[in-house]
Protein backbone atom coordinates (compact mmCIF):
# COMPACT_ATOMS: atom_id res chain seq x y z
CA UNK A 1 0.00 0.00 0.00
CA UNK A 2 1.69 3.14 -0.99
CA UNK A 3 2.12 5.82 1.54
CA UNK A 4 1.40 9.43 0.41
CA UNK A 5 4.77 11.19 1.80
CA UNK A 6 3.35 14.79 1.44
CA UNK A 7 0.34 13.60 3.21
CA UNK A 8 2.45 12.39 5.83
CA UNK A 9 4.54 15.14 6.18
CA UNK A 10 1.27 17.05 6.67
CA UNK A 11 -0.06 15.15 9.19
CA UNK A 12 3.39 15.36 11.14
CA UNK A 13 3.74 19.12 11.45
CA UNK A 14 0.56 19.83 12.46
CA UNK A 15 0.75 17.04 15.18
CA UNK A 16 3.68 18.37 16.09
CA UNK A 17 1.93 21.99 16.19
CA UNK A 18 -0.59 20.60 18.54
CA UNK A 19 1.69 18.87 20.81
CA UNK A 20 3.77 22.05 21.11
CA UNK A 21 0.63 23.98 21.74
CA UNK A 22 -0.49 21.76 24.55
CA UNK A 23 3.33 21.81 26.12
CA UNK A 24 3.42 25.48 26.03
CA UNK A 25 0.22 25.93 27.48
CA UNK A 26 1.07 23.45 30.33
CA UNK A 27 4.03 24.90 30.71
CA UNK A 28 2.68 28.71 30.73
CA UNK A 29 0.09 28.02 33.20
CA UNK A 30 2.32 25.25 35.53
CA UNK A 31 2.07 28.04 38.35
CA UNK A 32 -1.51 28.49 38.19
CA UNK A 33 -2.60 25.89 40.61
CA UNK A 34 -0.65 25.81 43.81
CA UNK A 35 -1.17 23.22 46.31
CA UNK A 36 -4.53 22.72 47.00
CA UNK A 37 -5.66 24.71 44.34
CA UNK A 38 -3.86 22.22 41.30
CA UNK A 39 -6.90 20.20 40.70
CA UNK A 40 -8.78 23.02 40.15
CA UNK A 41 -6.70 24.35 37.92
CA UNK A 42 -6.62 21.56 35.62
CA UNK A 43 -10.37 20.81 35.80
CA UNK A 44 -11.64 24.69 35.05
CA UNK A 45 -8.60 26.26 34.41
CA UNK A 46 -8.09 27.95 37.66
CA UNK A 47 -11.88 30.10 36.52
CA UNK A 48 -9.95 32.72 34.37
CA UNK A 49 -10.44 31.51 30.83
CA UNK A 50 -10.54 34.76 28.90
CA UNK A 51 -13.02 35.73 26.16
CA UNK A 52 -10.87 35.48 23.22
CA UNK A 53 -9.63 31.65 24.13
CA UNK A 54 -12.65 30.70 25.88
CA UNK A 55 -15.32 31.46 22.79
CA UNK A 56 -12.37 29.58 20.73
CA UNK A 57 -12.69 26.39 22.95
CA UNK A 58 -16.08 26.45 23.32
CA UNK A 59 -16.79 26.42 20.00
CA UNK A 60 -14.32 23.84 19.24
CA UNK A 61 -16.57 21.63 22.16
CA UNK A 62 -18.77 20.25 19.26
CA UNK A 63 -17.15 21.59 15.87
CA UNK A 64 -14.47 18.20 15.69
CA UNK A 65 -14.42 15.43 13.73
CA UNK A 66 -18.02 14.11 14.17
CA UNK A 67 -19.08 17.65 13.28
CA UNK A 68 -17.64 18.69 9.89
CA UNK A 69 -17.76 15.10 8.47
CA UNK A 70 -21.18 13.68 9.87
CA UNK A 71 -22.98 17.10 8.50
CA UNK A 72 -21.18 16.82 4.83
CA UNK A 73 -22.03 12.97 5.01
CA UNK A 74 -26.25 13.92 5.51
CA UNK A 75 -25.76 16.14 3.13
CA UNK A 76 -24.28 13.80 0.84
CA UNK A 77 -26.78 10.94 1.36
CA UNK A 78 -29.49 10.44 -0.73
CA UNK A 79 -32.66 10.79 0.63
CA UNK A 80 -31.49 13.04 3.59
CA UNK A 81 -29.63 15.77 2.32
CA UNK A 82 -29.52 19.24 4.28
CA UNK A 83 -32.99 18.77 5.81
CA UNK A 84 -31.63 16.36 7.91
CA UNK A 85 -28.05 17.61 8.74
CA UNK A 86 -29.80 18.80 12.28
CA UNK A 87 -26.40 19.30 14.47
CA UNK A 88 -25.54 22.74 12.79
CA UNK A 89 -28.71 24.65 13.82
CA UNK A 90 -29.80 21.78 16.73
CA UNK A 91 -26.42 22.37 18.90
CA UNK A 92 -25.95 26.31 18.12
CA UNK A 93 -29.61 26.48 19.78
CA UNK A 94 -28.32 24.14 22.78
CA UNK A 95 -25.70 27.02 22.90
CA UNK A 96 -28.34 29.66 23.56
CA UNK A 97 -30.56 28.27 25.47
CA UNK A 98 -27.73 27.16 27.67
CA UNK A 99 -26.57 30.66 28.09
CA UNK A 100 -30.11 32.06 28.67
CA UNK A 101 -30.88 29.67 31.41
CA UNK A 102 -28.21 27.48 32.77
CA UNK A 103 -24.76 29.12 32.40
CA UNK A 104 -25.45 31.60 35.18
CA UNK A 105 -27.29 29.58 37.74
CA UNK A 106 -24.30 27.00 37.39
CA UNK A 107 -20.75 29.48 37.37
CA UNK A 108 -22.21 31.92 39.78
CA UNK A 109 -22.74 29.29 42.42
CA UNK A 110 -18.99 27.93 41.92
CA UNK A 111 -19.19 24.63 41.11
CA UNK A 112 -16.90 22.80 39.51
CA UNK A 113 -18.84 19.94 37.58
CA UNK A 114 -21.61 19.46 36.28
CA UNK A 115 -22.82 16.69 39.15
CA UNK A 116 -21.65 18.65 41.78
CA UNK A 117 -25.58 20.14 41.94
CA UNK A 118 -26.60 16.41 41.84
CA UNK A 119 -24.67 15.14 44.39
CA UNK A 120 -25.65 18.34 46.60
CA UNK A 121 -29.19 18.11 46.40
CA UNK A 122 -30.20 14.25 45.85
CA UNK A 123 -26.71 12.48 48.06
CA UNK A 124 -23.51 10.98 46.66
CA UNK A 125 -25.52 7.47 45.59
CA UNK A 126 -27.21 9.55 42.82
CA UNK A 127 -24.76 11.48 41.60
CA UNK A 128 -22.90 8.28 41.00
CA UNK A 129 -25.79 6.28 39.16
CA UNK A 130 -25.85 9.90 37.13
CA UNK A 131 -22.15 9.84 36.34
CA UNK A 132 -22.96 6.59 34.49
CA UNK A 133 -24.89 7.95 31.44
CA UNK A 134 -22.73 10.95 31.44
CA UNK A 135 -19.68 8.66 31.46
CA UNK A 136 -21.14 6.93 28.02
CA UNK A 137 -21.98 10.05 26.47
CA UNK A 138 -18.60 11.48 26.72
CA UNK A 139 -16.86 8.04 25.92
CA UNK A 140 -19.33 8.02 22.71
CA UNK A 141 -18.94 11.20 21.56
CA UNK A 142 -15.36 10.72 21.81
CA UNK A 143 -14.97 7.54 20.00
CA UNK A 144 -16.70 9.41 17.11
CA UNK A 145 -14.22 12.12 17.03
CA UNK A 146 -11.60 9.41 16.76
CA UNK A 147 -13.28 7.30 14.41
CA UNK A 148 -13.47 10.74 11.79
CA UNK A 149 -10.28 11.29 12.24
CA UNK A 150 -8.61 7.85 11.80
CA UNK A 151 -11.23 7.76 8.62
CA UNK A 152 -9.57 11.62 7.47
CA UNK A 153 -6.14 10.15 8.44
CA UNK A 154 -6.38 6.80 6.09
CA UNK A 155 -7.63 8.66 3.28
CA UNK A 156 -4.47 10.85 3.34
CA UNK A 157 -1.65 8.66 3.87
CA UNK A 158 -2.75 4.99 2.72
CA UNK A 159 -2.09 3.53 6.39
CA UNK A 160 -4.37 1.29 8.33
CA UNK A 161 -7.11 2.79 9.90
CA UNK A 162 -6.88 1.54 13.79
CA UNK A 163 -3.22 2.46 13.58
CA UNK A 164 -4.16 6.36 12.99
CA UNK A 165 -7.07 5.86 15.70
CA UNK A 166 -4.46 4.22 18.17
CA UNK A 167 -1.91 7.25 16.88
CA UNK A 168 -4.17 10.35 17.20
CA UNK A 169 -5.65 8.94 20.73
CA UNK A 170 -2.26 8.72 22.15
CA UNK A 171 -1.22 12.17 21.01
CA UNK A 172 -4.64 14.08 22.03
CA UNK A 173 -4.19 12.07 25.62
CA UNK A 174 -0.55 13.30 26.06
CA UNK A 175 -1.23 16.80 25.72
CA UNK A 176 -4.24 16.52 27.75
CA UNK A 177 -2.54 14.71 30.86
CA UNK A 178 -0.01 17.56 30.81
CA UNK A 179 -1.99 20.54 31.25
CA UNK A 180 -5.13 19.82 31.32
CA UNK A 181 -7.77 21.90 30.42
CA UNK A 182 -5.07 24.75 29.80
CA UNK A 183 -4.09 22.71 27.14
CA UNK A 184 -7.42 21.34 25.88
CA UNK A 185 -8.68 25.09 25.61
CA UNK A 186 -5.13 26.89 23.68
CA UNK A 187 -5.07 23.69 21.17
CA UNK A 188 -8.86 24.05 20.33
CA UNK A 189 -7.66 27.88 19.48
CA UNK A 190 -4.94 26.03 16.63
CA UNK A 191 -7.47 23.38 16.03
CA UNK A 192 -10.35 25.07 15.18
CA UNK A 193 -8.10 27.86 12.98
CA UNK A 194 -7.05 24.82 11.08
CA UNK A 195 -9.88 23.15 10.35
CA UNK A 196 -11.65 27.35 9.50
CA UNK A 197 -8.39 27.66 6.92
CA UNK A 198 -7.99 24.40 5.42
CA UNK A 199 -11.60 23.39 4.54
CA UNK A 200 -12.15 26.64 3.29
CA UNK A 201 -8.85 26.54 1.02
CA UNK A 202 -10.15 23.18 -0.51
CA UNK A 203 -13.52 24.23 -1.21
CA UNK A 204 -12.99 26.75 -4.09
CA UNK A 205 -10.88 23.94 -5.92
CA UNK A 206 -13.23 21.36 -5.26
CA UNK A 207 -16.15 23.53 -6.63
CA UNK A 208 -13.78 24.27 -9.83
CA UNK A 209 -13.10 20.45 -10.55
CA UNK A 210 -14.82 19.74 -13.95
CA UNK A 211 -15.98 16.61 -12.54
CA UNK A 212 -18.24 18.33 -10.21
CA UNK A 213 -21.82 19.80 -11.80
CA UNK A 214 -23.41 23.11 -10.19
CA UNK A 215 -24.17 22.88 -6.66
CA UNK A 216 -27.29 25.33 -7.19
CA UNK A 217 -28.95 22.95 -9.67
CA UNK A 218 -28.20 19.51 -8.24
CA UNK A 219 -29.91 21.26 -5.04
CA UNK A 220 -33.07 20.80 -6.18
CA UNK A 221 -32.97 18.51 -9.31
CA UNK A 222 -31.50 15.15 -9.66
CA UNK A 223 -28.57 14.83 -11.60
CA UNK A 224 -26.44 11.95 -10.07
CA UNK A 225 -28.23 11.12 -7.31
CA UNK A 226 -31.71 12.91 -5.56
CA UNK A 227 -30.88 16.66 -4.90
CA UNK A 228 -28.82 17.40 -2.06
CA UNK A 229 -30.90 20.05 -0.13
CA UNK A 230 -32.88 16.73 0.74
CA UNK A 231 -37.09 16.40 2.35
CA UNK A 232 -38.86 15.59 4.98
CA UNK A 233 -41.22 13.22 4.30
CA UNK A 234 -44.95 14.15 6.40
CA UNK A 235 -44.71 10.19 7.53
CA UNK A 236 -40.90 11.25 8.96
CA UNK A 237 -41.73 14.58 10.38
CA UNK A 238 -41.97 13.34 14.05
CA UNK A 239 -38.94 11.50 13.96
CA UNK A 240 -37.79 14.52 12.56
CA UNK A 241 -38.63 16.63 15.54
CA UNK A 242 -37.31 13.87 17.85
CA UNK A 243 -33.85 13.88 16.35
CA UNK A 244 -33.82 17.88 16.52
CA UNK A 245 -35.13 18.21 20.06
CA UNK A 246 -32.55 15.37 21.23
CA UNK A 247 -29.80 17.76 19.59
CA UNK A 248 -31.19 20.93 20.91
CA UNK A 249 -31.62 19.97 24.63
CA UNK A 250 -29.47 16.83 24.95
CA UNK A 251 -26.81 19.34 23.64
CA UNK A 252 -27.28 21.23 27.02
CA UNK A 253 -26.61 18.72 29.98
CA UNK A 254 -22.25 18.01 29.07
CA UNK A 255 -19.62 18.24 31.26
CA UNK A 256 -17.81 19.71 28.55
CA UNK A 257 -19.66 22.55 28.02
CA UNK A 258 -20.44 23.37 31.60
CA UNK A 259 -16.74 22.44 31.62
CA UNK A 260 -15.91 25.63 29.86
CA UNK A 261 -19.01 27.57 31.56
CA UNK A 262 -17.54 26.87 34.85
CA UNK A 263 -13.94 28.18 33.80
CA UNK A 264 -15.23 31.57 32.78
CA UNK A 265 -14.08 34.25 34.89
CA UNK A 266 -17.71 34.84 35.59
CA UNK A 267 -21.07 33.96 34.91
CA UNK A 268 -21.74 36.68 32.17
CA UNK A 269 -18.91 35.94 30.61
CA UNK A 270 -20.01 32.24 30.65
CA UNK A 271 -23.41 33.45 28.91
CA UNK A 272 -21.00 35.42 26.65
CA UNK A 273 -18.95 32.68 26.06
CA UNK A 274 -22.25 30.47 24.74
CA UNK A 275 -23.92 32.89 22.58
CA UNK A 276 -20.44 33.18 20.90
CA UNK A 277 -20.31 29.48 20.33
CA UNK A 278 -23.63 29.14 18.82
CA UNK A 279 -22.61 31.98 15.88
CA UNK A 280 -19.20 29.87 15.72
CA UNK A 281 -21.12 26.51 15.32
CA UNK A 282 -22.53 27.89 12.32
CA UNK A 283 -19.80 29.59 10.49
CA UNK A 284 -17.97 26.51 10.72
CA UNK A 285 -20.77 24.21 9.42
CA UNK A 286 -20.99 26.47 6.41
CA UNK A 287 -17.65 24.48 4.32
CA UNK A 288 -19.08 21.24 5.59
CA UNK A 289 -22.26 21.55 3.62
CA UNK A 290 -20.63 22.76 0.76
CA UNK A 291 -18.60 20.00 0.64
CA UNK A 292 -21.18 17.38 1.00
CA UNK A 293 -23.25 19.01 -1.77
CA UNK A 294 -20.16 19.08 -3.71
CA UNK A 295 -19.67 14.96 -3.37
CA UNK A 296 -23.60 14.69 -4.26
CA UNK A 297 -22.96 17.05 -7.19
CA UNK A 298 -19.57 14.96 -8.67
CA UNK A 299 -19.35 12.38 -11.40
CA UNK A 300 -17.31 9.97 -9.38
CA UNK A 301 -16.72 8.38 -12.58
CA UNK A 302 -14.48 11.12 -13.64
CA UNK A 303 -11.80 10.69 -10.72
CA UNK A 304 -9.39 8.64 -9.82
CA UNK A 305 -11.88 7.63 -7.13
CA UNK A 306 -13.22 4.86 -9.33
CA UNK A 307 -16.56 4.40 -11.10
CA UNK A 308 -18.38 3.98 -7.87
CA UNK A 309 -19.20 6.85 -5.93
CA UNK A 310 -19.05 6.55 -1.94
CA UNK A 311 -22.34 5.89 -1.23
CA UNK A 312 -22.07 2.32 -3.23
CA UNK A 313 -18.93 1.42 -1.21
CA UNK A 314 -20.39 2.31 2.02
CA UNK A 315 -17.81 5.10 2.54
CA UNK A 316 -20.60 7.85 2.77
CA UNK A 317 -18.95 8.78 6.30
CA UNK A 318 -15.84 9.83 4.64
CA UNK A 319 -17.25 11.67 1.91
CA UNK A 320 -15.35 14.87 3.06
CA UNK A 321 -11.79 13.71 2.98
CA UNK A 322 -12.74 11.86 -0.23
CA UNK A 323 -13.87 14.84 -1.68
CA UNK A 324 -10.45 17.05 -0.76
CA UNK A 325 -8.13 14.12 -1.91
CA UNK A 326 -10.30 13.29 -5.08
CA UNK A 327 -11.10 16.82 -5.66
CA UNK A 328 -8.36 19.21 -5.21
CA UNK A 329 -4.98 19.31 -6.08
CA UNK A 330 -2.46 17.25 -4.05
CA UNK A 331 -0.67 20.36 -2.58
CA UNK A 332 -4.28 21.70 -1.35
CA UNK A 333 -5.99 18.61 -0.63
CA UNK A 334 -2.81 17.58 1.75
CA UNK A 335 -3.07 20.81 3.46
CA UNK A 336 -6.96 20.95 3.54
CA UNK A 337 -6.63 16.94 5.09
CA UNK A 338 -3.67 17.58 7.30
CA UNK A 339 -5.20 20.57 9.02
CA UNK A 340 -8.36 18.24 9.34
CA UNK A 341 -6.76 15.51 10.85
CA UNK A 342 -5.35 18.03 13.80
CA UNK A 343 -8.25 20.01 14.10
CA UNK A 344 -10.81 16.96 14.74
CA UNK A 345 -8.84 16.36 17.72
CA UNK A 346 -10.56 19.24 19.55
CA UNK A 347 -13.58 17.47 20.79
CA UNK A 348 -12.10 14.20 22.00
CA UNK A 349 -9.92 15.97 24.07
CA UNK A 350 -12.00 17.71 25.71
CA UNK A 351 -14.04 14.63 26.69
CA UNK A 352 -11.28 12.52 27.79
CA UNK A 353 -10.92 15.56 30.19
CA UNK A 354 -14.35 15.86 30.73
CA UNK A 355 -14.97 12.63 32.56
CA UNK A 356 -12.10 12.32 33.83
CA UNK A 357 -12.96 15.27 36.15
CA UNK A 358 -16.49 13.80 36.93
CA UNK A 359 -14.93 10.83 37.96
CA UNK A 360 -11.85 11.78 40.32
CA UNK A 361 -14.13 14.61 42.31
CA UNK A 362 -17.48 13.35 42.13
CA UNK A 363 -16.46 9.71 42.32
CA UNK A 364 -13.38 9.26 43.93
CA UNK A 365 -13.03 12.18 46.32
CA UNK A 366 -16.74 12.88 47.38
CA UNK A 367 -18.21 9.00 47.64
CA UNK A 368 -15.17 7.14 48.78
CA UNK A 369 -11.87 9.43 49.20
CA UNK A 370 -13.25 12.35 51.46
CA UNK A 371 -9.94 13.14 52.50
CA UNK A 372 -7.65 12.50 49.60
CA UNK A 373 -5.16 15.29 48.94
CA UNK A 374 -5.04 17.76 45.84
CA UNK A 375 -1.72 16.15 44.45
CA UNK A 376 -3.68 12.36 44.93
CA UNK A 377 -6.90 13.89 42.52
CA UNK A 378 -4.73 14.96 40.10
CA UNK A 379 -3.11 11.61 39.89
CA UNK A 380 -6.01 10.05 39.79
CA UNK A 381 -7.43 12.13 36.82
CA UNK A 382 -4.21 11.74 34.99
CA UNK A 383 -4.42 7.79 35.62
CA UNK A 384 -8.58 7.97 34.55
CA UNK A 385 -7.42 10.37 31.54
CA UNK A 386 -5.49 7.59 30.06
CA UNK A 387 -8.27 4.81 30.64
CA UNK A 388 -10.68 6.79 29.67
CA UNK A 389 -8.66 7.52 26.69
CA UNK A 390 -8.64 3.78 25.88
CA UNK A 391 -11.78 2.95 26.29
CA UNK A 392 -13.01 5.78 23.74
CA UNK A 393 -10.36 4.44 21.79
CA UNK A 394 -11.56 0.71 21.42
CA UNK A 395 -15.24 1.75 20.42
CA UNK A 396 -13.65 3.84 17.67
CA UNK A 397 -12.95 1.05 16.22
CA UNK A 398 -15.85 -0.67 15.94
CA UNK A 399 -17.78 2.62 14.60
CA UNK A 400 -20.52 2.60 11.95
CA UNK A 401 -21.74 6.14 10.96
CA UNK A 402 -20.02 9.20 12.05
CA UNK A 403 -23.49 10.68 12.41
CA UNK A 404 -24.61 7.64 14.20
CA UNK A 405 -22.64 7.36 16.93
CA UNK A 406 -23.55 11.36 16.99
CA UNK A 407 -27.12 10.36 17.94
CA UNK A 408 -26.05 7.13 20.22
CA UNK A 409 -23.88 9.79 22.24
CA UNK A 410 -26.92 11.81 23.07
CA UNK A 411 -29.77 9.69 23.93
CA UNK A 412 -28.65 8.49 27.57
CA UNK A 413 -27.70 12.36 28.66
CA UNK A 414 -31.21 13.97 26.91
CA UNK A 415 -33.28 11.36 28.02
CA UNK A 416 -31.72 11.03 31.84
CA UNK A 417 -29.86 14.09 32.56
CA UNK A 418 -31.41 17.00 31.24
CA UNK A 419 -34.81 16.28 32.80
CA UNK A 420 -32.31 15.81 35.95
CA UNK A 421 -30.78 18.82 35.47
CA UNK A 422 -34.01 21.06 34.85
CA UNK A 423 -35.17 19.64 38.19
CA UNK A 424 -32.28 20.12 40.35
CA UNK A 425 -32.06 24.10 38.92
CA UNK A 426 -35.71 25.06 38.36
CA UNK A 427 -38.29 22.25 40.25
CA UNK A 428 -38.36 23.46 44.03
CA UNK A 429 -38.82 20.18 46.28
CA UNK A 430 -37.23 17.43 44.09
CA UNK A 431 -35.64 14.75 46.00
CA UNK A 432 -33.90 11.69 45.78
CA UNK A 433 -36.68 9.58 45.37
CA UNK A 434 -37.90 11.25 42.35
CA UNK A 435 -34.72 11.60 40.57
CA UNK A 436 -34.36 7.46 41.42
CA UNK A 437 -37.95 6.66 39.72
CA UNK A 438 -36.71 9.45 36.82
CA UNK A 439 -33.67 7.98 36.27
CA UNK A 440 -35.58 4.58 35.97
CA UNK A 441 -38.46 5.85 34.19
CA UNK A 442 -36.28 7.47 31.34
CA UNK A 443 -34.00 4.85 31.11
CA UNK A 444 -36.66 1.93 30.46
CA UNK A 445 -38.65 3.89 27.90
CA UNK A 446 -35.18 4.69 25.64
CA UNK A 447 -34.01 1.12 26.07
CA UNK A 448 -37.46 0.15 25.27
CA UNK A 449 -37.36 1.64 21.90
CA UNK A 450 -34.26 -0.54 21.02
CA UNK A 451 -30.88 0.55 19.40
CA UNK A 452 -30.14 -0.03 15.57
CA UNK A 453 -26.38 0.76 16.11
CA UNK A 454 -25.75 -1.64 19.07
CA UNK A 455 -28.63 -4.07 17.05
CA UNK A 456 -30.64 -3.80 20.56
CA UNK A 457 -33.67 -4.99 19.36
CA UNK A 458 -36.72 -2.62 21.27
CA UNK A 459 -39.17 -4.43 23.76
CA UNK A 460 -41.36 -1.51 23.38
CA UNK A 461 -43.27 -0.80 19.65
CA UNK A 462 -44.35 2.79 19.96
CA UNK A 463 -47.23 3.75 17.54
CA UNK A 464 -45.64 4.43 14.01
CA UNK A 465 -43.07 1.73 13.84
CA UNK A 466 -41.75 -0.03 10.74
CA UNK A 467 -39.30 -2.28 9.65
CA UNK A 468 -36.61 -1.09 7.26
CA UNK A 469 -33.70 -2.93 5.16
CA UNK A 470 -30.51 -1.75 4.86
CA UNK A 471 -28.79 -3.01 1.78
CA UNK A 472 -24.85 -3.01 1.86
CA UNK A 473 -23.30 -2.37 -1.20
CA UNK A 474 -19.97 -4.23 -0.89
CA UNK A 475 -21.29 -7.70 0.44
CA UNK A 476 -24.72 -7.40 -0.78
CA UNK A 477 -26.05 -8.49 2.63
CA UNK A 478 -29.45 -7.10 3.67
CA UNK A 479 -29.83 -6.37 7.42
CA UNK A 480 -33.37 -5.69 8.77
CA UNK A 481 -33.98 -3.29 11.92
CA UNK A 482 -37.07 -1.40 13.84
CA UNK A 483 -37.32 2.29 13.30
CA UNK A 484 -39.43 4.11 15.78
CA UNK A 485 -41.07 7.39 13.37
CA UNK A 486 -42.85 7.83 17.05
CA UNK A 487 -41.02 10.79 19.27
CA UNK A 488 -40.10 8.12 21.85
CA UNK A 489 -36.87 9.76 23.09
CA UNK A 490 -38.50 13.11 23.66
CA UNK A 491 -41.30 11.36 25.44
CA UNK A 492 -39.01 9.12 27.63
CA UNK A 493 -37.35 12.47 28.72
CA UNK A 494 -40.58 14.48 29.32
CA UNK A 495 -42.20 11.40 31.40
CA UNK A 496 -38.84 10.95 33.25
CA UNK A 497 -38.76 14.75 34.75
CA UNK A 498 -42.41 14.38 35.66
CA UNK A 499 -41.38 11.30 37.32
CA UNK A 500 -38.97 13.21 39.60
CA UNK A 501 -41.56 15.64 39.90
CA UNK A 502 -44.37 13.42 40.81
CA UNK A 503 -42.92 10.99 43.36
CA UNK A 504 -40.46 13.81 44.85
CA UNK A 505 -44.07 15.31 46.17
CA UNK A 506 -45.59 11.88 46.95
CA UNK A 507 -42.51 10.80 48.87
CA UNK A 508 -42.35 14.43 50.72
CA UNK A 509 -46.07 14.23 51.64
CA UNK A 510 -46.31 10.34 52.77
CA UNK A 511 -43.34 11.15 55.06
CA UNK A 512 -44.04 14.46 56.70
CA UNK A 513 -47.95 13.43 56.87
CA UNK A 514 -47.27 10.64 59.19
CA UNK A 515 -48.63 8.01 56.43
CA UNK A 516 -45.27 5.99 56.26
CA UNK A 517 -42.71 6.13 59.46
CA UNK A 518 -39.79 8.07 59.50
CA UNK A 519 -37.90 4.79 59.48
CA UNK A 520 -38.58 4.09 56.13
CA UNK A 521 -36.85 7.29 55.00
CA UNK A 522 -33.71 5.30 53.69
CA UNK A 523 -32.13 7.00 51.33
CA UNK A 524 -32.56 9.65 53.65
CA UNK A 525 -34.65 12.13 51.66
CA UNK A 526 -37.18 14.00 52.94
CA UNK A 527 -36.70 13.43 57.00
CA UNK A 528 -33.59 12.88 57.73
CA UNK A 529 -30.58 14.94 58.56
CA UNK A 530 -29.62 14.74 55.25
CA UNK A 531 -32.60 16.21 54.36
CA UNK A 532 -32.58 19.19 56.65
CA UNK A 533 -29.22 19.86 55.29
CA UNK A 534 -31.00 20.24 51.69
CA UNK A 535 -34.03 22.13 52.77
CA UNK A 536 -34.36 26.00 52.05
CA UNK A 537 -32.36 28.59 54.64
CA UNK A 538 -35.81 29.40 56.17
CA UNK A 539 -36.41 26.40 57.44
CA UNK A 540 -33.27 25.75 58.96
CA UNK A 541 -33.10 28.86 60.66
CA UNK A 542 -36.21 28.62 62.35
CA UNK A 543 -35.56 25.25 63.50
CA UNK A 544 -32.50 26.55 64.36
CA UNK A 545 -30.27 23.65 63.22
CA UNK A 546 -26.54 22.70 62.97
CA UNK A 547 -25.16 22.48 59.38
CA UNK A 548 -23.17 19.66 59.29
CA UNK A 549 -21.14 20.21 55.69
CA UNK A 550 -19.14 17.00 56.51
CA UNK A 551 -22.92 15.41 55.75
CA UNK A 552 -23.59 17.70 53.18
CA UNK A 553 -21.22 17.09 50.98
CA UNK A 554 -18.00 15.03 51.96
CA UNK A 555 -15.65 17.42 51.68
CA UNK A 556 -13.91 19.44 54.47
CA UNK A 557 -12.71 22.68 54.44
CA UNK A 558 -8.73 21.66 54.89
CA UNK A 559 -8.38 20.48 51.61
CA UNK A 560 -8.43 23.83 50.08
CA UNK A 561 -11.12 25.86 48.27
CA UNK A 562 -11.32 24.35 44.73
CA UNK A 563 -12.17 20.65 46.60
CA UNK A 564 -14.96 22.36 49.02
CA UNK A 565 -16.09 25.82 47.11
CA UNK A 566 -18.59 23.91 45.63
CA UNK A 567 -20.40 23.48 48.53
CA UNK A 568 -19.24 26.15 51.04
CA UNK A 569 -19.18 28.83 48.54
CA UNK A 570 -20.80 32.33 50.40
CA UNK A 571 -23.66 32.38 47.25
CA UNK A 572 -25.36 29.05 48.92
CA UNK A 573 -24.79 28.66 52.43
CA UNK A 574 -24.52 32.40 53.46
CA UNK A 575 -27.12 34.31 54.95
CA UNK A 576 -27.41 36.70 52.09
CA UNK A 577 -27.12 34.02 49.42
CA UNK A 578 -28.91 30.97 47.92
CA UNK A 579 -28.56 28.32 50.01
CA UNK A 580 -30.20 25.81 47.62
CA UNK A 581 -31.07 25.48 43.85
CA UNK A 582 -34.39 26.24 44.47
CA UNK A 583 -33.79 29.04 46.19
CA UNK A 584 -31.75 30.50 43.84
CA UNK A 585 -34.16 30.29 41.33
CA UNK A 586 -36.46 31.68 43.20
CA UNK A 587 -34.04 34.96 43.19
CA UNK A 588 -33.54 35.01 40.01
Amino acid sequence: MAIHAEGLVAIVVFYVLILFVGIWAAWKNKNSGDGADRSESIMVGGRDIGLFVGGFTMTATWVGGGYINGTAEYVYLPDYGLAWAQAPFGYALSLVLGGLFFAKPMRSRGYVTMLDPFQQLYGKRMGGLLFIPALMGEIFWSAAILSALGATLSVIVDININMSVVISALIAIFYTLVGGLYSVAYTDVVQLFCIFVGLWISVPFALSNPAVSDISVSAKEPIYQSPWLGKIDPEDKWLWADNFCLLMLGGIPWQVYFQRVLSASSATYAQVLSFLAAFGCLVMAVPSVLIGAIGASTDWNQTTYGSLPPKDKDESDMILPIVLQHLCPPYVSFFGLGAVSAAVMSSADSSILSASSMFARNIYQLAFRQSASDREIVWVMRLTIFVFGALATAMALLTGSVYGLWYLSSDLVYVIIFPQLLSVLFIKGTNTYGSVAAYIFGLLLRIGGGEPYLKLPPFIYYPGWVTQEKVHHLTGDVEYFVQQRFPFKSVSMLASFLANVAFSYLTKYLFESGMLSHKYDFLDAVVSKHSKEIMDKATLVSNHDNIILSEMAPVKQALGTSLAGTFTNTEILSDDGASSPEEFQNET
